[in-house]
């Protein structure tokens, strides 16, 4: 399954870049990418662990970046 985020208050690409780095490496997670000009992020994963996964990549954005709100689009 694959979803899109929005990433409010991303403020720079180094920022957008080590989110992406820590996410590709949770379990579960297939695929990531975070654009920070866009500022969304995709989200892949299997389908029946998603919203589970999903839930944990939400909590390890606000432990990287605290300022940063995750919004489903």
């Amino acid at each position: 399954m694959r979803k899109t985020f929005k990433l409010v208050d991303l403020d720079c690409a180094h920022c957008a870049a080590k989110i992406e780095d820590s996410v590709r490496k949770m379990e579960g997670v297939t695929g990531v990418e975070v654009n920070f000009l866009s500022q969304k992020m995709v989200l892949e994963a299997s389908e029946e662990y998603f919203s589970e996964i999903a839930d944990k990549v939400v909590k390890r954005i606000r432990k990287i970046e605290p300022d940063v709100t995750v919004k489903k689009i």
